[in-house]
């Protein structure tokens, strides 16, 4: 629903009866399921840098449009869209229209200039489909290849209703559409394997946690989970990011950030949320002081929609990963404020996990730091994205500060939960 408003807001600001089914095309791709953190919609990026207002007010040629910027299975994509009869559309410039060789021109050399927003990958959309020699000449002179993105055919459109509100009215399926991907920034790529970074062996894990489940307090929706995702095989010395090196395939990892790290070994998200709202105010007040209020409701959270019940989806079958900085920075908060179980389920988390270098992406340091931007999120994320990992976190207002550069980011949100001295 959000994506639709983001759609909607971008056809509220411009001629929405004059192209009604490039809107719809657009929207059609929003709704696909693997596409995630879509951060633009219908809105230009620069061509090349302008050293004064001038420059950038007199050039015809200043930005270029792309309909949406989001998250390809995590890869950074820009997706051009056209619902253009394949008839007119032109290879070369024919009197005022500009050809489709001049516009994917444009579009590669934004796609090299913008850090922030690069992508990994350039998707066509033609939702009408493609003359044959023009296909041959974008994947000969480009190097596009075909793809099948397995669209979802919703088959629907947005019609204006009264009182200014959308409502779907029947539409038309893209079974005939043509779709043709591009791989821009091939040293998105890692060039080394996770395994060779790595400073924790985590082989044979599930192992150990089935022998100590029945002496150590770990809780059962504790161990459910962690046993559901995989560990790290000491055979996969040439294990990379399957991320960068395909792009249309799935994760199979997830980069932790403190925030989640915390919110599994939480006493709250451990079965102790009823037994610590069964306490006195005053006492809860006297142990946590400011923070009471902040405490009750993610008690009273856990009991509506338990923590670890919520993140199964996104941890089950995948494997973690944790920057060196936010493994120190976890570990000093529970030695600090985590009670025994606390410390004991922390220090069973972090043997799944591999320990990685903080190695943020260069798209992620090219934004500027500021509060909302601060240094220690850019490493945290950044890691992510470098590896191709989405991150899983509560911290979403760093989450929106990013999108609201334009870059887009793949994470996945959790509620927080904090250190009760479990």
């Amino acid at each position: 629903m959000k994506i639709l408003v983001v759609a909607k807001d971008a056809m509220d600001m411009m001629c929405f009866d004059c192209n009604v089914g490039y809107f719809e095309a657009v929207v059609h791709i929003l709704q696909q399921p693997y596409i995630m953190g879509v951060s633009r919609v219908c809105k230009p990026i620069p061509l090349s840098p302008t050293t004064s207002h001038r420059e950038k007010t007199d050039s015809q040629c200043e930005a270029v449009h792309v309909d949406i910027v989001c998250s390809l299975h995590n890869n950074p994509t820009w997706f051009i869209v056209s619902d253009r009869n394949p008839k007119y559309i032109t290879w070369d410039s024919s009197g005022r229209n500009k050809s489709l060789k001049m516009r994917i021109e444009q579009i590669v050399g934004a796609a090299q200039f913008s850090l922030v927003l690069k992508p990994v990958s350039i998707v066509l959309f033609f939702a009408n489909g493609l003359d044959v020699t023009i296909r041959e000449k974008l994947l000969m002179n480009f190097g596009f290849r075909g793809v099948n993105l397995d669209f979802s055919h919703f088959d629907f459109v947005f019609s204006d209703a009264l009182e200014g509100e959308w409502v779907n009215v029947l539409g038309k399926s893209y079974q005939g559409a043509c779709t043709l991907i591009l791989d821009v920034d091939q040293c998105a790529k890692p060039c080394k394997s996770i395994d060779s970074v790595a400073e924790l062996s985590t082989s044979g894990v599930h192992e150990e946690f089935a022998e100590a489940y029945s002496e150590l307090e770990l809780g059962s929706s504790f161990l459910y989970l962690i046993m559901n995702m995989n560990d790290w095989s000491l055979d996969d010395e040439d294990l990379l990011s399957c991320r960068r090196e395909d792009p249309l395939g799935d994760y199979d990892i997830v980069n932790f950030d403190t925030t989640v790290l915390i919110a599994i070994i939480s006493g709250i998200s451990n079965g102790g949320a009823e037994k610590l709202l069964e306490k006195p105010e005053d006492e809860l007040r006297h142990r946590f002081k400011n923070n009471t209020e902040f405490v009750i409701s993610q008690a009273k959270s856990e009991i509506e929609s338990p923590i670890h019940e919520a993140m199964y989806s996104a941890l089950s079958g995948k494997k973690g990963i944790v920057c060196k900085s936010v493994h120190l920075e976890f570990m000093e908060l529970v030695s600090m404020f985590g009670g025994p179980n606390e410390k004991t389920r922390a220090t069973q988390l972090v043997k799944l996990l591999k320990v990685v270098p903080d190695t943020p992406s260069p798209r992620m340091m090219a934004l500027p730091v500021t509060r909302k931007l601060a240094m220690k999120n850019k490493v945290t994320f950044g890691t992510g994205d470098y590896w191709g990992a989405p991150t899983l976190t509560a911290n979403m207002g760093y989450v929106r500060a990013v999108s609201q550069t334009g870059m887009s980011l793949f994470t996945f949100e959790h509620r927080p939960r904090a250190l009760v001295g479990d």
